[in-house]
Parts: C-alpha cells; structure tokens; sequence
C-alpha cells in the first residue's frame, strides 16, 4: 500500500444540501436548539449508525466466512483454504482501485491524519468503503483485523454528519471521537474501551464538555450490538484457576515479555510496511504478498482469519488444538513442539498482517495484537510448566488473557484501553489486578524503545501529530503557510546607499532581504545596522548594499514544522527570520510575534468545554 501521507488528497467537505427545507431546518436548529445540546443529540444518532456499521461489518464477515468454509472440502480443505485469502484481497484490491479510487488502508492513521491536518474532515466514500472492502479481505481468511476499518467508518459517520450541520472544526473533532468510539465500542461491546479509545490513541482530551457526548456515543454502540446480537461476550474465558499474589512475580516478567514482543510486532510492521511502499507496481505487490501469506497459512494454518478460533482455543487451555490441520498435528502431544509451533505463530502473525495489507487487502492490527498477546501469554506460561522451573504450574488460561491486555497495551501505547477491553470482550474482570500490572509494564517496557504507537509512527516522522500537550497540539495545526508575512521590500547587493534609503522610505519595515537576480537569498539588512550612516549624504554613492548586509541567525524552510521553527527562534533568540524554499529562493519573513497571535487564534478554535 501506497503511505497515507504521499497519497492524501484534499478532502471535499462536501456540500449540504441547499434546499430551501434544509436551510430552514438549520435555521430552526439554531435558534431553538443550543450547540452543546444538539452535539449531544448528534453524538446519539452517530452511535447508533456507527453501531450499525459495526453490526453489518461482523455479519458480512460470518456470512462470507460461512460461505467459503461450505464451498470447501474438508478433506482438502488446507489446500483451499490457500486460494481463498488471495481471491479475497484480489476482489478487495479491486474494488479499492476501481470503485473507490482512494487509498482506505491504515484506518486509524487515517483519522488521526485527518484530525491533525484536514480540520477533521473526512470523505463521504469512506462510511461504507472500509465495510465492505475488511468484510471481503477478512472473510475470504486474510490475515487482520475488523477494528481499524470500523474506527475508520466510525469516525466517518461523525466528520459527515458534523459537516452537514456546518459545524466547527473543534466540534467535528470530537464528533470523530464520537463515531469511532461507537465503533470501537460496537465490534467489541466494550463501550469503556470506546471512550478510552479516543483519549489513548486518538489523544482527544476528556473534558467535561466532550465527556457526555462520547460516552453516550460509546453506549449506543455497545447497545445496538447488544441489541443484534446478544449479551455473550467476544472471547469465552471462565477462571477456574484462581489467582495469587505469588504469581505477582511472574506478572511482571510477563508484562516484560510482552513489551519486547510488542516492540517486535510494531518494528516488523514498520519494516514490511516501508518494503511494501517501495514496490512501486500494484501487481508486484499483490503477488508478493499474496505469495507470502498463503506460504505462512499453509504452515501455520492458525494464521488463517482474525485468528479468533485460535484465541478461544488457547483461553480454554486446549493447546493441542492448535496442530488442527497443519504439518505438525502428529506432534500435537510434544510440549517441544507445541512451544515451537506457538513460538512461531507469535512471530509470524505480522508477517501475514502487513503481507494481506501490503498485497492490496484492507485490514487493521488491532485484531493481530490481541492474537499475538494471547499466543506470548500462553506461550510464557507453557515454557515455565514445561520446564518445571516453578512450584505448582502457571495458570496458562490466565497468563493468555494477560498477554492479551500486555501487547495491546505495548503496541497501541494505550494501557487503559488494553485493561478494559480485555475484561470487557472476555468478562475476564477477576483478573483486572493482574492485567494492570501486565499492561503499565509492557507500555513502559514499549515505551522506553519507541515513544510513538503503531498508528502515530507515521504521523510522528512528519511532525504532523496531535498529542494531549496543548503546546504541541497547536503548533502542529499551526501551518507555515498562515504565519509568512511577504511586505518586505528586497533590495540588492549592487544598490548603493541612496537607493536604499528610497527604499527604507516606502517601507513600513525595519528589515530588508537582500536577494540576487534570481531571487536567491543572501542576507538581510537591518535598520539599526545603518542608522549611524542612511543620513549622511557624502556616503550615499560609496555605500553599497554588499558592504553593510548580514547574515541573519537562521533561514527556515518552506513546510518546516512550526514546533521546529520555535525552536529555531529559542536557539537563535531572535524575533525575524527569513523563510526560503528548498533552493534557497527568498519567500518571506516569519516573526515570532505573528506565530503567538495565531496561536492563541487556534487555541482558542480549537478548545472546547
């Protein structure tokens, strides 16, 4: 897949309708109805679609997994089961170049790029695309997950909503939360885990203002999903294993474990992601990737899919299970070979994600992370009974959900949302102690390697992304482009110091750029520098421009970032500098006054409470 950031088109707000009824339903809206209470009222409607969404997203999943699983023979089966995940991202690939016309890929990216860098305005095309083409990728068995692509309808749902209500940039924004918090919240029914969704890894900030809109956005989600399809939870975990303080010590090595496992998973991603994006020709994508993937089912037949079967199979302590249908199945008693085997799905799982996405199929790594915690924490708990090191055996069921929460935490850096959508999804809440340890762990351990997710890495290089420290959040909305002030009249090095007086006479400025006759910065002339002379006449045809120019202290670069370019101005401590594009051609001054006006100009845009 092509990268988000050299690909993004400007997004068309798209227009509301100017029927004189709709204008008069704005006009209503208005006047009767105050903005905090019709966000409210929004947030609700955006929770049930995106609810929805999330509903239609799974059934079209079961339904086209249903399907092929009765096309197929079972007693050929693992062979079958090769050719249908590459029909499936070859259908889905197409649909994308053909139909949609837009790169979908990266969901999650993808908002937080649109909340960074588009005023949180999103395409209208992609409420329904990423439905349609996750069902296709994930159904027909590649290798992702659901999560991202829904966020990413989710958040849709709420920027289109948003703009055609005309509404603000700020209150879009949180109307983005909203919808992928219902999304998130829907998937799962984990309407906690939708809220602190978008604080965590969409970084928007709880206020009490946005509190209630996301919130209720969050339950609505959950609802509709309950609604449709029961009360059971995602994954079945029953504890009949106990858990006891003397196992703390093997919680913390576990959370350890899982941060190492998460830095993997988020370095491997990044490194086939890079090695997909230089392949230059779709259909040499689409072949390496699909090659790779079948290669590692045929393998690794637990790869197939979300992998959810895999998941319930190891929470139910079943490790044997795991060998259906693979190479290894007569080994399945080994507890060797079971280490191996689980070892090596662990390491794998992200080879068959980035292979599905990279070869032209749509899915997300939210699914992949609980997959891989799940097989770190089982395969943690496995190695130390099989080598007896440890008086009494681990509870493998438990250190399973841990490893879950642990890598989530580590991958996604967002440990709340790791906590309590483990419990949610798995009604695992007895072992809510535990899965704090293992997630604050593994998010440090991450952390203290890597200080961006899997979704802001991409954003982070570029200085493109919102955080919840305001300074930064609002000097990366800044843009160069709104802050370079052009007035500045240029004189240059032959004009002698008459000259430069008229020029100083028509100026409303203090400082002059001295440029060449193609326009080629090379130094500035400051008043102060030839007050002690503009008044002397006998020096005003033997001064010259060249004589008396400076350097300045520093040239910024068209489309450097504006917290780089303050950090230019505290290093230089001066008020001016002069802007040039990459071959050094002069473009204009920016000024350390006019970037603190703009900036309270944004803050204040830009905060809602």
């Amino acid at each position: 897949m092509e990268d988000i950031l050299d690909e993004e088109l400007t997004t068309s707000p798209g227009k509301p309708s100017q029927n004189g009824w709709f204008m008069k339903l704005l006009a209503w809206r208005e006047k009767h109805i105050n903005e905090k209470t019709f966000v409210v009222m929004l947030a609700l409607v955006i929770g049930v679609v995106s609810g929805l969404a999330a509903v239609l997203l799974k059934f079209l999943i079961a339904t086209i997994s249903l399907w092929v699983s009765k096309t197929v023979e079972v007693s050929h089966g693992n062979w079958a089961y090769l050719v249908f995940p590459v029909l499936g991202i070859l259908l889905a690939s197409l649909y994308v170049r053909y139909l949609v016309r837009d790169n979908i890929s990266h969901g999650v990216t993808r908002v937080l790029y649109a909340i960074a860098l588009k005023k949180s305005r999103l395409k209208k095309h992609n409420m329904y695309a990423s439905v349609v083409a996750s069902s296709i990728t994930i159904g027909c068995g590649g290798s992702v997950g659901a999560e991202a692509p829904i966020v990413f309808t989710g958040a849709s749902i709420g920027s289109n909503l948003g703009q055609l209500f005309r509404l603000s940039p700020q209150l879009l924004m949180m109307l983005v939360g909203c919808g992928a918090a219902a999304g998130i919240a829907g998937i799962f029914k984990a309407p906690i885990a939708g809220v602190l969704f978008t604080v965590e890894v969409l970084m928007l900030d709880l206020t009490a203002g946005s509190a209630v809109p996301l919130i209720l956005a969050s339950v609505a989600g959950a609802t509709v999903a309950y609604a449709f399809t029961g009360y059971q939870v995602e994954f079945f975990f029953s504890q009949s294993e106990p858990f006891f303080t003397s196992r703390i010590p093997f919680v913390i090595m576990l959370g350890v474990f899982c941060g190492f496992v998460s830095l993997y998973f988020t370095k491997i991603a990044d490194l086939m992601e890079g090695w997909f994006r230089h392949m230059k020709h779709p259909q040499l994508k689409f072949v390496v990737g699909a090659a790779m993937l079948s290669l590692l089912i045929f393998i690794f037949p637990p790869l197939y899919g979300e992998g959810y079967g895999a998941i319930n199979t190891l929470l139910a302590g079943d490790v044997q299970s795991i060998f259906d249908n693979s190479l290894f199945y007569d080994q399945r008693a080994n507890p060797y070979a079971a280490l191996l085997f689980i070892g090596m799905i662990m390491l794998m799982k992200v080879v068959a994600t980035t292979s599905t996405n990279g070869a032209g199929g749509v899915g997300g790594t939210f699914a992949p992370s609980l997959y891989v915690g799940c097989m770190a924490g089982f395969f943690f708990a496995y190695l130390f009974n099989t080598l007896g090191v440890v008086e009494g055996a681990l509870s493998t069921k438990n250190f399973a959900l841990m490893g879950m929460a642990g890598v989530m935490a580590g991958v996604m850096h967002a440990p709340l949302m790791a906590i309590f959508l483990t419990a949610e999804m798995t009604g695992g809440y007895q072992l809510f102690f535990p899965l704090l340890i293992v997630s604050a762990i593994s998010y440090g351990t991450c952390r203290i390697f890597t200080p961006y997710s899997i979704y802001t890495k991409r954003l982070a290089k570029r200085g493109e992304l919102l955080t919840h420290e305001k300074d930064h959040t609002v000097l990366t909305l800044l843009k160069m482009d709104s802050v370079i002030e052009t007035d500045f009249i240029e004189v240059h090095p032959e004009m002698c110091l008459k000259e430069v007086v008229d020029v100083i006479s028509r100026s409303r400025r203090n400082l002059f750029p001295v440029t060449d006759g193609d326009g080629k910065l090379l130094g500035v002339v400051q008043l102060d520098d030839i007050r002690n002379i503009m008044f002397r006449p006998d020096l005003y045809r033997r001064m010259y421009v060249n004589r008396f120019m400076s350097s300045p202290p520093a040239k910024i670069v068209v489309g450097t970032p504006m917290e780089q370019v303050m950090k230019i101005f505290d290093n230089t401590r001066a008020w001016n500098l002069p802007v040039v594009d990459e071959q050094g051609l002069y473009v204009g001054f920016v000024s350390k006054s006019k970037i603190f006006n703009s900036y309270r100009q944004v803050l204040k845009h830009y905060s809602y409470d």
